[in-house]
């Protein structure tokens, strides 16, 4: 649904939400910064924030994230008290698209400083992770890629972090979520999606979990071009403590009880 003359990708806000994850969240934020240096390596151009939603925190999840926003302006969090994962990415995105400035025309070099105003929506990019998950360096640029080619939602693929895991219950895991291209699952850890996209379906529902499920089911309910790819693998926590209902912790310990499990 995606116009080739209004794919270029001018503004990239990365949204996450956080809680009580400060065994996780200073390895994401630094992969976080990380992935954005290399994209405005290659794309100047392009103005790039991160919102960390630290929803209902009581252990040092904030203090460790003040110190990135202290640090680097691309940087910011916002206190919510949610406890909804779905509820958190969308207030994150929203205050993202509240503070984004115009987009800079064409070669000009990003100006320092906070946003001010909201740019075309066709041009901006939401890219969408997890507070226990580290992204690799290429995760924002190859997103910008496929959004130039004209994707309006980009679904990546997630591995646990094999250190975390019983070699069994990774096997196991593995076997259902094979890594290729074109494949069926979805990650809230690792989704991008277009702006204009985004709000025509009415963003991510205030859920606790599977509300990354829900919006890709409404995008493409739409007819939005959805892309998946194995291209941008994020490693994410292989705990299998839940702290959402069917959640992917939750997951992952029923695969470990050697209980019958769904594959999506």
């Amino acid at each position: 649904m995606t116009s080739p003359e209004s794919q270029g990708i001018r503004q990239l806000a990365v949204v996450v939400p956080a809680h009580n994850e400060d065994q996780h969240i200073g390895k994401a934020l630094a992969a976080l910064g990380t992935a954005a240096d290399a994209l405005q390596h290659s794309r100047p151009e392009i103005q790039v924030s991160i919102t960390v939603v630290l929803d209902s925190c009581t252990d040092r999840s904030a203090d460790i994230t003040a110190g990135f926003v202290a640090g680097d302006p691309r940087f910011s969090s916002m206190n919510v008290a949610l406890r909804s994962t779905g509820a958190s990415r969308r207030q994150g995105i929203r205050a993202a698209l509240e503070s984004l400035a115009p987009p800079p025309p064409p070669g000009s070099p990003q100006q320092p400083g906070p946003p001010q105003q909201p740019g075309p929506l066709q041009a901006l990019w939401l890219a969408n992770t997890d507070a226990d998950s580290t992204v690799p360096a290429n995760w924002l640029t190859r997103q910008v890629e496929l959004a130039n080619e004209g994707a309006d939602a980009v679904l990546g693929s997630v591995e646990p972090d094999p250190d975390d895991l019983d070699p069994s219950v990774l096997g196991r895991w593995l076997e259902l979520h094979p890594f290729r291209e074109d494949h069926q699952h979805i990650y809230g850890a690792n989704l991008g999606v277009r702006g204009s996209a985004y709000l025509a379906v009415g963003g991510f529902p205030k859920l606790r979990t599977h509300e990354d499920r829900v919006l890709v089911e409404r995008l493409r309910g739409r007819g939005f071009r959805v892309v998946a790819t194995d291209t941008l693998r994020v490693l994410t926590s292989g705990r299998t403590h839940a702290r959402a209902p069917e959640g992917f912790a939750a997951y992952l310990r029923v695969l470990g009880g050697g209980l019958p499990a769904a594959t999506g």
